[in-house]
């Protein structure tokens, strides 16, 4: 898998990550990058524009990295921890968006993010990018059928909150305890079996004439009412 761009490229090389080699645009002149690649011992491929641009749609920056696929985390793995709040995500197609949600859900200490195999996008160079490496520091956990994952977690004491403009408002709504929030897809929302499935419908009061927020602002927002709902005594 490639990531590109100088911020994703300096996280990475200043962690602990497997990174297998570097591609860099011939007059690339970041003298931290470069020696962060020589004293890691990594094999420099010096490219033209044009070599770089065949390898990504990205604005690479005149850096592409060549990393492992990433590794996703397994369910259970939720079910050691003692009182997590997590995301799941219904089907989201955009990386950018996605990347954003990743970005802000770090930022957040958010413990796992949930996502479907099927028809949703998966961590990708895009999406890695956008989240500016913060998808090293979440759980991202990828599962067959989300109902049927509701269903699991919810026999280990998790409450869900779907999103939706026809629901209570959000920041009425208690968080506390097992905690996952459930946010649907850009254009569709939740899926009709995953609403269904859910405890509460939370809602974002719209006071403009726009009747609705891009998802990645619209997760940021219920994401940190919930964790000052959980941090209050």
């Amino acid at each position: 898998m490639y990531i590109c761009g100088k911020n994703v490229a300096k996280e990475y090389l200043n962690g602990n990550n497997k990174i297998e080699k570097a591609f860099l645009y011939n007059n690339f002149n970041d003298i931290e990058i470069i020696n962060l690649l020589k004293m890691k011992k990594i094999k420099i491929n010096y490219l033209s524009k044009i070599e770089l641009d065949k390898k990504t749609d990205e604005n690479h920056q005149g850096i592409i990295l060549e990393i492992d696929n990433f590794k996703y985390t397994d369910l259970n793995e939720i079910k050691k921890l003692e009182n997590p709040l997590i995301v799941m995500l219904d089907h989201i197609e955009d990386p950018h968006n996605f990347g954003a949600i990743i970005r802000t859900c770090e930022a957040a200490s958010i413990d796992a993010i949930i996502i479907p195999k099927d028809r949703s996008v998966s961590v990708n160079g895009t999406v890695i990018r956008t989240s500016v490496g913060a998808s090293k520091y979440v759980p991202i956990i990828r599962v067959t059928n989300l109902v049927e994952t509701i269903k699991v977690l919810k026999k280990e004491g998790f409450w869900f909150f779907g999103t939706d403009m026809d629901g209570e408002n959000y920041s009425k709504l208690d968080y506390r305890g097992k905690t996952c929030l459930v946010i649907g897809n850009e254009g569709n929302g939740m899926s009709k079996l995953v609403k269904d499935n859910c405890d509460f419908i939370a809602s974002i009061p719209m006071k403009g004439q726009i009747n609705s927020l891009n998802v990645s602002v619209a997760t940021g927002i219920i994401i940190y009412k919930a964790v000052e709902n959980r941090n209050e005594l």
